[in-house]
């Protein structure tokens, strides 16, 4: 076989050192293979590793990274011109016709280390293919990479924290209509080997992590998989703390479970809320309601475990008193202080290949697909609504680049969004005692 001159390229993954470049990075050097990871959020694109490259790999996990990538392959086909270019990822198959007008000649989604393997030992080329195979994963090498000093970082009691970055496990069971795994994974989720995880961690360990990051679209797709990786990692790191993803409909059904967090040191578990609005769950299919959400919140309380909801707030349906609402519901429910204030802005993505589009309505108010922008343009029905979010959008900037608290910034936001007199508050703890990340969760 053949060695070849590779570089995996990553242009954005939430301020975490990329998984999506250390897991293939193994496998391709496994198999003699001289492979230069870029992770271009934190570093230039290396010049020389660039034109002597045979081969060239962008990973596009989301939107923005896809976004990023649109912006740089013509520099880097000019740069070199004779390499192949393949993008992998969950936005490389829903992206196909864009990425061939952009000059991508492989792309593949799902589980994407054996068949990268497979077109570097020339084995496919020029082909388009979402493998769902289960694989025998190999720890990742991170060699290459930068340091995870200068990633996002842990804040949690005025302390900032090395943060490390691992997946358990990919794809979702869950068929939520809004979100990108969906197209690709269709129900199906892959667990990355319990003894790989655990090597990969202490590989991170020794480079200086003193918290984890479980990146997988929801920890308890496999609970008895989560469970054994953190009952084993509490054991051999007693000290070392982590956060994960969980539905709030895993929550509830594995209830049991959340002590073994709280014993096992999680910090705080993040959950797609997405909205407190039931009609507007169900069409998202997001398999919970207010209720059910409230009661896993008062779960996670009653152990101690801080909960990371995240929201949706701005869709096709909302209105400008359903925002009040929304506002209101998250004092009532004191968690001013443990939502990013982006998370007050979000607005509907609908990409290629939404399953929204399952829904009538959705097809009846989308335009056509912007190329540019990477998904179908919608406007709410009442003005207003859109402005809010603009607004909105503008004043979260211009209030963090001040460095303004959480709680500032929502005081602002509930300022302008007209919600009336903020109601009279306790004493609250300070925001450090609330565990967060340096670069807040986004797509």
């Amino acid at each position: 076989m053949k060695a070849v001159q590779v570089v995996l390229v990553s242009t954005y993954e939430l301020g975490r050192q990329p998984f999506g470049l250390a897991s293939p990075a193994a496998w391709l050097r496994r198999d003699g293979h001289a492979v230069t990871v870029a992770d271009v959020s934190r570093a230039p694109l290396p010049p020389a590793a660039v034109e002597q490259a045979d081969l060239i790999c962008f990973f596009l996990p989301m939107h923005t990274a896809t976004r990023l990538f649109l912006k740089m392959v013509e520099r880097v086909k000019q740069s070199n011109p004779r390499a192949h270019l393949c993008a992998y990822g969950l936005y490389a198959p829903i992206n196909e016709a864009l990425l061939r007008q952009a000059g991508v000649g492989t792309i593949i989604g799902g589980e994407f280390e054996r068949p990268l393997a497979d077109l570097a030992r020339g084995l496919s080329r020029g082909g388009s293919e979402i493998s769902m195979d289960r694989q025998q994963f190999v720890t990742p090498d991170r060699s290459g990479l930068p340091p995870l000093g200068s990633y996002a970082r842990l804040m949690v009691l005025g302390e900032s924290r090395v943060v490390g970055y691992t997946e358990a496990s990919r794809g979702c069971k869950h068929l939520c209509r809004h979100c990108p795994v969906v197209p690709v994974y269709r129900g199906l989720f892959r667990v990355v080997q319990t003894e790989v995880v655990l090597e990969d961690i202490r590989r991170q360990v020794a480079a200086g992590a003193q918290h984890i990051t479980f990146g997988d679209p929801d920890f308890f797709n496999g609970p008895k998989h989560a469970a054994a990786i953190v009952e084993a990692l509490h054991r051999e790191w007693p000290a070392l703390t982590y956060d994960a993803t969980i539905k709030v409909e895993h929550l509830l059904n594995h209830r049991d479970l959340v002590e073994v967090l709280r014993l096992t040191g999680c910090l705080f578990v993040t959950s797609a809320v997405e909205s407190f609005d039931d009609a507007v769950l169900e069409k998202l299919q997001k398999g919970h309601t207010r209720a059910g959400f409230e009661e896993a919140l008062a779960l996670m309380r009653a152990a101690g475990l801080p909960m990371a909801p995240t929201f949706m707030p701005f869709t096709p349906w909302a209105t400008l008193a359903g925002y009040r609402d929304f506002l209101r519901t998250l004092v009532d429910l004191d968690l001013v202080d443990q939502v990013a204030p982006i998370q007050l802005a979000i607005r509907l993505l609908i990409p290629e290949g939404s399953l929204l589009f399952d829904l009538p309505e959705v097809s009846r108010l989308v335009e056509p697909f912007d190329a540019r922008g990477l998904c179908y343009p919608w406007d709410n029905c009442d003005p207003e609504v859109d402005a809010l979010c603009t607004a909105i959008q503008d004043l979260i900037k211009r209030k963090e680049r001040h460095h303004a608290s959480r709680r500032e910034i929502f005081h602002a936001i509930w300022d302008l969004a007209g919600a009336g007199e903020f109601p009279p508050q306790e004493p609250r703890p300070d925001r450090a005692t609330v565990p967060y990340l340096t670069e807040p969760w986004y797509c």
